[in-house]
């Protein structure tokens, strides 16, 4: 399904009745990461997945793009859904969002799921790499984004073993347009640093974190899940950067359990 949403066509999935938990992707991916979540989740939730503007079926324009703007898209899809709360789970870029969104839209998250993600703005040295990639995908196209990135979100086993996953995952990444890679990258470069925030956020938060994730290792974890109050940790075991492809049913298990948890009358 596709909605207009500040001037862009916005893509997303819609599955199950109940409680509805928004899944935000991580970079350079699309919805489709979620597609494990999405089946065994539904039959217990509402979930909703979104490829984020520059990603996937949605537009991508040639502009430029911030962590907010993509905060206020999620926005403004709620208010087309009719959705006035949701738990939100981000993984990566999209937990990165999701501080934005928070800061702005706090009234409406019932819980948040930060998964491998870090509350830190980027070093020089990080929005450099970024800036790096952005002009290898200018030149290259998004395969080579592919073959830079791959390392850096799935395990050595996983990359050995898996040729399954992590075709699926280059097809995710290849299906990008250049706008919408360089346009994230400059975004994420551009993010402020968010543990001043950590304090403020007084959600139910459960964090999760594969325990060989390098991207955004189990040590910025444990910062967030020490900064935020009450805030749960699980790292899970065997699973780098994107724990929810790599170990599915464990993530699965702690997202249900979470959300169960929060929707139970107080």
């Amino acid at each position: 399904m596709t909605a207009q949403i500040n001037g862009i066509a916005l893509a997303y999935s819609d599955r199950g009745t109940g409680l509805p938990i928004i899944f935000l992707h991580a970079f350079p991916l699309n919805r489709t990461m979620w597609a494990q979540q999405e089946v065994a989740l539904s039959s217990q939730f509402r979930v909703i997945t979104i490829d984020l503007r520059g990603h996937g079926e949605s537009d991508a324009p040639l502009w430029r793009y911030t962590l907010a703007q993509s905060a206020d898209d999620v926005n403004a899809l709620l208010d087309h859904l009719s959705i006035q709360q949701a738990t939100f789970a981000g993984l990566s870029m999209g937990g990165y969002i999701l501080f934005a969104f928070y800061q702005k839209y706090a009234a409406r998250v019932k819980g948040l799921i930060l998964a491998d993600t870090r509350a830190q703005a980027d070093t020089a040295e990080g929005k450099d790499g970024r800036f790096q990639m952005a002009q290898t995908a200018y030149k290259n196209g998004p395969p080579a984004i592919a073959d830079l990135m791959i390392p850096k979100l799935l395990s050595p086993a996983t990359i050995q073993t898996r040729p399954d996953l992590v075709q699926q995952v280059r097809t995710m990444i290849e299906g990008n347009q250049i706008s919408g890679i360089a346009g994230d990258l400059m975004a994420m470069a551009e993010r402020p640093d968010s543990i001043p925030l950590l304090k403020q956020i007084t959600c139910s938060t459960q964090i999760i974190v594969g325990e060989l994730d390098q991207a955004t290792p189990p040590s910025d974890a444990k910062l967030m899940a020490e900064q935020i109050p009450n805030a749960r940790l699980s790292i899970i075991p065997h699973a780098a950067h994107l724990a929810n492809l790599e170990q599915p049913d464990t993530f699965n298990q702690i997202v249900a359990n979470f959300v169960s948890e929060i929707s139970k009358p107080s």
